[in-house]
Formats: C-alpha cells, sequence, structure tokens
C-alpha cells in the first residue's frame, strides 16, 4: 500500500508547484520524493503512472469547468501515460531519471496533435532564484536544473551527495546581451465578459463594445498612447464584414492591435489584426488549439463530448507577423501559441517586443490563467523581450524581459493598463543556441548519468 500511495503523494505535490499555489520549491521536492518511491517499488511503471495522474488530474482540473468530466479523464490520463517510461530507472539506475524525465518531457510538448507542454517543469518555476536559467538554455536547461536538484535531495538523503549536478548554476554568471533602445507607450484593455463559459460570445458584439467602453474610459485619462492592446476574441463578429463594428474602430485615432475571427475565403480565421484607418494589417494564428479550435479524430470525439458538433473547424496560418509602429517592432502570439518552442522563437527574433492575446472566459474561475501568466513569464526570461499580456477577463499583465510582472489587472472585472514597455534588442544565448540549447542539456544530463554509474561503482 506504501509503494502505491508514495508516487500519488508525490505528483498530488508536484501539481503544487504549479498555479493556483505556485510553490515552486514543491518540485525538486517532490521529484526527489518520487525518485524515492521508484527506487522502492517493485511495480515502477505502474508507479510512474499513479504519480503523473495525480499531478496531470489536479494541475489540469479547470479542463473539466465546462466541458464535463469525460475529457478531462481522457486528457489527464493520456498524459500520465506518457510519464510511464520512467519507469526505466527501476531497470537502469535511479541516476537515469532526470534524463529520461526531460526527454519525455521534449515528446509530450510535440506528441500528440503538435503536443501539450502546458505543464513543463520549467513553468512551475518563474519565482525560483535561478529562473534566469531560461536565458540560457532555455525551458529545457530550467527543467534540467530542477531536476539534478531533486536527484541532490534524493541522494543526500541517501548519503550520497555530490555537487555536480549543481554546477548548472555557474551558467548564471554568463552575461546576458540584451539591451533596451527606446520605449513604447501603450494601454492594454481587458473588456469582461457578459458571463464566463464556452458561449462567452454568444451576444453578438457584446464582448467588442466591452473593450470599446473600457477604452474610451482610458482615453478620456489620458490619449497619449502609440497603441491600444486588446485581446484575443475582443471582437466577436468578423470586423471586415460588419460596418457597425469597422465604423466604430475607425473612429480612434491610436492604432490599436486586436484580436478577432474573421472568414476569408470560406475559411474560419483566429487573428490579430494591426487597424488603422489607413488600413489593416493581419497575423492569422498557427498552432490552433486541438479540441478546441479544430477536432482531431471528430468521429470519435463527438461521441465524448457532445460540444464537438458545435465546433467549427479553424483553418491555422503558415507564418510569422511583426507589426511596425512608430519604428517599434511587435509581434503578436496568439494564446496557446505560447507553448510552441519554435513559433515564440521566431516571433521573438523578429522583433522588439511580444504582445500576447488571451482569452479566459472559457475556463471560468481556475487557475488557466495563472498557469499560462507563469508561462509568459518564463518565456520573456528566455527571449529577454518584455510581454504584454492581455486577455478577456484577466489576468492581464505588463511583464519585463526578465520574467518579473510589473503591473497586472484583477481578474474578472473590466480595467485597463496604461504601460511602457521596453523595446529590446539583441538576443538571449538561448536564442543564439537554438535547438542546441536542448542538446546541450541533454549532455549534461547524461554526463551526471555516467558520473552517477561511477559514483555507484567506487562505493562499491
Amino acid at each position: 500500500m506504501v509503494n502505491l500511495l508514495l508516487p500519488i503523494i508525490s505528483g498530488a505535490l508536484f501539481s503544487g508547484a504549479f498555479a493556483p499555489f505556485a510553490l515552486w520549491w514543491l518540485a525538486p521536492i517532490s521529484l526527489a520524493l518520487h525518485i524515492f518511491s521508484l527506487s522502492k517499488s517493485d511495480r515502477p511503471f505502474l508507479n510512474s503512472f499513479l504519480f503523473a495522474s495525480a499531478f496531470n488530474a489536479i494541475a489540469l482540473q479547470w479542463t473539466n469547468i465546462f466541458v464535463g468530466s469525460i475529457p478531462w479523464i481522457i486528457l489527464f490520463c493520456g498524459q500520465a501515460a506518457l510519464f510511464i517510461p520512467l519507469g526505466l530507472v527501476k531497470k537502469y539506475g535511479v541516476g537515469f531519471y532526470p534524463l529520461i524525465f526531460l526527454i519525455l518531457e521534449q515528446v509530450r510538448s510535440l506528441f500528440p496533435f503538435g503536443g501539450f507542454g502546458w505543464l513543463r517543469l520549467a513553468y512551475s518555476q518563474a519565482d525560483a532564484p535561478y529562473s534566469q536559467l531560461a536565458a540560457i538554455g532555455g525551458a529545457s536547461a530550467l527543467s534540467a536544473l530542477v531536476l539534478t536538484i531533486a536527484f541532490a535531495l534524493y541522494s543526500l538523503f541517501n548519503s550520497r551527495f555530490n555537487l555536480l549536478p549543481l554546477l548548472p548554476l555557474a551558467l548564471l554568471l554568463i552575461p546576458i546581451d540584451v539591451k533596451s533602445v527606446g520605449e513604447i507607450r501603450a494601454v492594454m484593455v481587458q473588456g469582461n465578459v457578459p458571463r464566463l463559459g464556452l458561449d462567452f460570445n454568444d451576444r453578438a458584439t457584446q464582448v467588442f463594445f466591452n473593450h470599446v467602453q473600457e477604452t474610451n474610459k482610458a482615453l478620456a485619462l489620458d490619449e497619449n498612447v502609440d497603441f491600444i492592446l486588446w485581446p484575443e476574441n475582443a471582437v466577436d463578429v468578423d470586423p471586415f464584414t460588419n460596418t457597425k463594428v469597422r465604423e466604430v474602430l475607425d473612429t480612434f485615432s491610436q492604432p490599436l492591435i486586436i484580436g478577432a475571427v474573421i472568414r476569408q475565403d470560406g475559411e474560419l480565421l483566429n487573428t490579430s489584426i494591426l487597424w488603422q484607418k489607413s488600413g489593416q494589417e493581419i497575423y492569422v494564428k498557427q498552432h490552433l488549439t486541438p479540441f478546441g479550435e479544430y477536432i482531431p479524430l471528430r468521429s470519435i470525439a463527438s461521441k465524448i463530448s457532445k460540444y464537438v458538433e458545435s465546433v467549427e473547424d479553424f483553418s491555422a496560418g503558415n507564418s510569422s507577423k511583426a507589426f511596425t509602429l512608430n519604428g517599434a517592432k511587435i509581434a503578436p502570439i496568439i494564446c496557446y501559441e505560447l507553448i510552441d518552442d519554435a513559433l515564440v522563437a521566431r516571433a521573438a527574433s523578429n522583433s522588439q517586443l511580444l504582445v500576447v492575446q488571451t482569452n479566459s472566459a472559457t475556463f471560468g474561475k481556475s487557475p488557466q490563467n495563472a498557469q499560462q501568466l507563469a508561462i509568459t513569464r518564463i518565456r520573456a526570461i528566455e527571449y529577454g523581450r518584455d510581454i504584454l499580456s492581455v486577455s478577456t477577463t484577466g489576468v492581464s499583465a505588463f511583464i519585463d524581459h526578465r520574467g518579473k510582472i510589473q503591473m497586472q489587472t484583477k481578474p474578472y472585472q473590466s480595467a485597463h493598463l496604461f504601460v511602457k514597455p521596453a523595446l529590446m534588442d539583441g538576443q538571449t544565448p538561448r536564442d543564439k543556441a537554438g535547438d542546441w540549447a536542448l542538446v546541450g542539456s541533454l549532455i549534461w544530463l547524461l554526463i551526471c548519468v555516467r558520473a552517477n554509474s561511477h559514483t555507484r561503482r567506487y562505493r562499491r
């Protein structure tokens, strides 16, 4: 019984490292406990599944709020199944735990349906004192560091502690070659929605006019801004076909970056639009949300959820975009795209400021938005860019290039923020390294495995 309880307890503790609790230090402690439980288990694969089931079920509980329990159960069980190979450490030695864990984390970020890297270990570490390591080696290096700390804790309790796994902390001494080349003044508008849930915008133009009203309220206080930023789905009807909406947008003398769903050539598109009287530029979301913006395996999914038939598949864009305003290059990222490493890297390399437009209304009063904000903070560190993260119903926040929240709104209400983000130039070491950042992390963990094996042989 103890062998079955320990992985469940360690998985539950691991979930506490993520929002709503966001206790970053629970990550290495809970993983050390899981390593211990695996070392004592005679059913290591079941152990790994139980650990991951407890972790994912708690951390992803927000996914069942409006669609029911069955999709949530399928999601957390499917994610848990991808943790099962951790059981291999029983055969090859617990020293392999960090390496296997990081490999599996990367697999989950890519598979299935483009991956679901929402709960990467690194994303629980925004408040950790070593979070700046993400600027050196990315999210992968930050995850690797936490894993080696966990293994060091496990080794300490087994009287085998050594400092080798902690050497990556020295990388924090590497200078980060990014700098501010100016600033831009913006107003972020969180217009709120009539009600939370999947039907947040079933009253046509209501969400739109909420954002218009809050924008006018802000501009009445100070209209000296370079642009106005609205979230994903803030324009809840197509502004190119709805004359009234288009006319209202044209009343603003300042440029707007808005989130809107439009239809072009019969295709449904989730877009970020730079709207100016002189014309518009459009970015089309590239990484669509599976089972949210398109339905894989539709014939099977329709038997699981009654909401499937109401989802029309969106079409994905095929290129990144940076809007230019007063000489500043601003790249939009739409919600789910935030967990796509390659997409965020392209957006950062082509811009001086990132704007993340999201809609949290569909997940109610849940930890979803707080978890996304933590991901955004790590992305800001990784790529050395200030980020403006704006949501329909909060929390919206201004995050600087070191991952610190400078300003934020209260959730579930109309609000606005006047912000002056820096325009950043240059690349972080992680940005320069590209995919080699992941390779370097894996090589380091392999070195730790070899060193642990030699240490074990020596002591024997």
